[in-house]
């Protein structure tokens, strides 16, 4: 199973974004998708931004992951780890 994950735009330097999930922020690689701008969503899936995505739907998505987590988190844990 694969998951990709919202995430907002911060920071862009070349190809690599930094972008904010959950209050974290990581380095994205942008090499996949064109015309991303700081303030965008993108999913995020292994390091790689996929796809731009609207702020509704971002915040959809972690609402719903946040809600799966709350449900059972040691379920989830172990879907992460897969």
């Amino acid at each position: 199973m694969c998951l990709s994950v919202p995430a907002k735009i911060v920071k862009i330097e070349g190809d690599i974004a930094q972008a904010s999930i959950g209050g974290s922020i990581i380095d994205v690689g942008l090499q996949l998708i064109e015309k991303v701008e700081i303030g965008d969503y993108v999913l995020v899936h292994t390091g790689f931004a996929l796809e731009k995505i609207d702020e509704k739907e971002a915040k959809e998505t972690l609402e719903m992951l946040n809600d799966m987590v709350e449900e059972d988190p040691e379920d989830m844990i172990a879907y992460i780890e897969i």
